[in-house]
């Protein structure tokens, strides 16, 4: 039995790739389903975010499920299984957890130790579980990566300052403005999670750097009017999604935080704009900006293929607080790697101490009537120490198939032992 993660990301695959694969959480259950039913593949979680689709698994033929992940992915791309593999990144067994708790520690995203990658590990495990498709190894191993992106956060430096990716968005579009959205009419398209996000990065601007107006946009009337009173401060009006193309007649800056199939910002939406510049934001994942609209001499578009391109840059300016997050994930691997193989030796320390437990009791009772003149506090003491004697003699064996369980020596001593005590 293997663990196998195998999907792409912003580092190391292209990103248009990225964007084709990425799974919405409406399209989610049917893919976990697709997976689950694939005979090669046993537990499943999919963890899709704007950066990286990637699908954890436990197989029991590596190779086997390996080509199952990339040709589920594959076809999700349009691409063949070939092609995709030569983009994936595919890690197994120790690099899945040294992997996953990198990402949820933050080391992986546009802005290093933020904290929002931790919610969408913790979700993909709960949608794993909503559709049954998890179960006690990848259980465990997402639980910990959650745990350990806690601890990096608390023990390192990893974390302090950082932001948001809606806030690292934010400050790319500062930028764009001369460092200020002072009297700059915006936009917010979305209502959502992510949305509620970039609000609340708005909202945290000094008074002085605020658009002069926000308009929310949202396809859900009763989600846009609870994000607007969240946003009193910033006295946003609301605007029904089919009045889209109006709202943006006069707009600066457009921010498009919603999940689409199809990219509907088009021509057509700014239709009645009067040639004046308009910055547009697009967080969506895909992107939801058509290439007619990139065209537009006027118009200029920032997406979240700009976000990655932050990464290394931050990395580097981060360069002491990266190697003590990475510090901590190593030792939380290898705690987890303990913890794994514990459980990989338990059912057969457990048998093992049940038979020679029944063997001790089953002597005593054949010696029972050798034993008759023994008072009840003498008989209990044989008891004892017959008890002692059999603990002595299991400890060394029980530390080393812990030690060594999920290694072939730590196989070959537990087939020894099954075989020598007919477990």
């Amino acid at each position: 039995m293997s663990v196998v993660v195998v999907g792409v990301d912003h580092l190391h695959a292209p990103f248009d790739l990225v964007e084709r694969i990425t799974v919405s959480e409406t399209d989610l259950p049917k893919f976990l389903a697709e997976l689950r039913s694939d005979a090669n593949l046993g537990e499943v979680v999919v963890l899709s975010t704007c950066l990286r689709t990637e699908i954890y698994a436990v197989v029991d033929r590596f190779h086997d499920g390996v080509t199952s992940m990339c040709t589920a992915l594959a076809e999700r791309a349009g691409i063949s299984t070939e092609a995709f593999e030569e983009e994936a990144t595919i890690l197994f067994d120790r690099g899945v957890a040294t992997h996953l708790f990198s990402v949820a520690s933050g080391l992986y995203s546009a802005v290093p130790g933020e904290s929002e990658v931790l919610g969408q590990v913790r979700r993909a495990l709960e949608h794993a579980r909503e559709e049954a498709a998890d179960g006690q190894v990848l259980g465990t191993l997402f639980q910990h990566a959650v745990e350990t992106g806690r601890k990096v956060r608390h023990e390192t430096s990893i974390g302090r300052g950082s932001v948001s990716f809606s806030h690292a968005a934010l400050e790319l579009v500062r930028q764009r403005f001369s460092g200020s959205l002072a009297g700059q009419r915006a936009v917010l398209v979305g209502a959502g999670a992510l949305g509620e996000s970039v609000g609340q990065a708005l909202a945290a601007m000094a008074e002085a750097d605020r658009p002069a107006s926000l308009t929310l946009v949202n396809r859900t009337a009763e989600r846009a009017e609870a994000l607007a009173l969240a946003l009193a401060e910033l006295r946003p009006s609301l605007a029904a999604f089919d009045d889209l193309s109006q709202a943006l007649a006069e707009a600066d800056l457009l921010v498009v935080a919603v999940e689409a199939d199809h990219q509907f910002i088009d021509t057509a939406l700014l239709a009645q704009r009067d040639g004046s510049p308009l910055l547009i934001a697009d967080l969506g994942m895909p992107r939801t900006v058509s290439a007619e609209v990139r065209s537009i001499a006027e118009v200029s578009v920032l997406d979240v293929s700009d976000m990655s391109q932050m990464v290394n840059s931050a990395l580097d300016a981060r360069r002491s607080e990266v190697s003590a997050a990475e510090a901590v994930i190593n030792r939380e691997v290898e705690r987890h790697e303990a913890a794994v193989r514990a459980r990989g030796a338990a059912p057969v320390v457990t048998a093992l101490r049940e038979r020679v437990e029944a063997l001790r009791l089953a002597e005593l009772e054949r010696r029972r009537s050798e034993l008759a003149d023994l008072t009840p506090e003498q008989y209990a003491r044989v008891e004892e120490i017959t008890r002692a004697v059999a603990n002595k003699l299991l400890h060394e064996p029980t530390v080393a198939l812990r030690d060594s369980a999920g290694s072939p020596r730590g196989q070959r001593m537990i087939e020894a032992i099954r075989s020598l005590f007919d477990l």
